[in-house]
């Protein structure tokens, strides 16, 4: 028989993609001499290399017709047994279909919130499972995985590595603790008051001190962070995706939202507390699930994004996220 040729399709964002990898990971293990093409956006190519599951990452810009136009003459000109779309939306539903992928595999109308996209699919797959890594290994199973997730590793090139080490190095840093305060929509961060506090109780407690990690747009946060943190001295840190890679594998542990830094630092195997608000951890929590996860029992459900903290996170105190982060440092068994 053949070798399989697969192409995958998850364009954005962080945490998305890193939600993605157990099930390409499925489909990976299952054909191992497969050619497998992973569509994504730009800015993510060099995460999905780093992961060595698909033989080739093509770029393309939804928003670039150029970028499209490409990407489906590319498509055109191969053959591929399955098409499947991990993301659920229109820009990435019609890629495969433009592309001429005679068997298009992606989620049924039950699952996703963009109407009318599985008109697009030749087979839609109703989801049994509840979280999102699992939803996406249903997927694989559709396009004839022999088990929907797998085992992955993100690699992290010795230069990034050292290049973090040598910044903290000269900020007095060797060993510490990440908090990410952002995450996109600010109905589901923590305040920055409180990690500024909680940063300055890991440094007189437990002698560490904390790197900010902020993204685009998020200075400020940053800021805000920093000044809540007073002699604590956390050091702010922004870079590319490489160099984000570095910064998280190294730390002790990290504090962050619902956000992708949190959900790269757990693929990386860096300990994590995860405070969630109007997002559902059951569905989009730490995977595999195993971190310390804090989420107010007065918490609903909404995924609505606003620009003020979700009620529910202001219940998560200093005091238990604290604990947590003391919890989590501790050697397990």
């Amino acid at each position: 028989m053949a070798d399989q040729h697969f192409v995958v399709v998850r364009l954005g964002s962080l945490g998305d993609i890193v939600h993605t990898f157990p099930a390409v990971a499925g489909l990976r293990d299952s054909f191992p001499a497969a050619k497998i093409v992973w569509l994504t956006h730009p800015r993510w190519v060099d995460l999905v290399v780093s992961s060595n599951l698909a033989n080739e990452v093509w770029p393309v810009d939804s928003r670039d017709l150029s970028s499209v136009r490409r990407v489906i003459g590319q498509l055109r000109a191969s053959h591929w047994d399955a098409a499947i779309d991990y993301q659920g939306l229109w820009k990435s539903a019609f890629l495969p279909f433009f592309g001429g992928a005679s068997k298009r595999i992606g989620f049924s109308s039950a699952t996703i919130r963009e109407f009318g996209v599985p008109i697009l699919y030749t087979d839609s797959v109703d989801c049994r499972t509840i979280h999102i890594a699992d939803q996406n290994g249903e997927l694989s199973l559709c396009a004839g995985a022999k088990q929907p997730v797998g085992l992955f590793a993100l690699q992290v090139a010795d230069a990034d590595a050292v290049r973090v080490r040598a910044d903290l190095s000269k900020e007095g840093l060797s060993q510490y603790i990440v908090l990410s305060p952002g995450g996109g929509w600010r109905s589901k961060c923590w305040p920055a008051e409180r990690f500024g506090v909680l940063c300055q109780r890991i440094f007189k407690e437990i002698g560490l001190r904390c790197v900010i990690n902020y993204g685009p747009g998020e200075e400020s946060l940053a800021t805000e962070v920093q000044t809540a943190s007073g002699d604590a001295n956390p050091v702010s840190y922004d870079g590319e995706m490489r160099i984000l890679k570095a910064l998280l594998r190294d730390a002790r542990c990290i504090v962050g939202g619902d956000t992708g830094p949190l959900h790269l630092a757990v693929a990386l195997g860096t300990p994590a507390v995860a405070l969630f608000g109007p997002t559902d951890p059951v569905r989009n929590g730490p995977y595999p699930p195993g971190e310390i996860v804090l989420r107010s029992p007065n918490a609903t459900t909404t995924y609505g994004r606003s620009q003020s903290t979700d009620p529910s996170l202001l219940d998560l105190s200093v005091d238990e996220v604290f604990a947590a982060v003391k919890g989590r440092l501790e050697p397990r068994a």
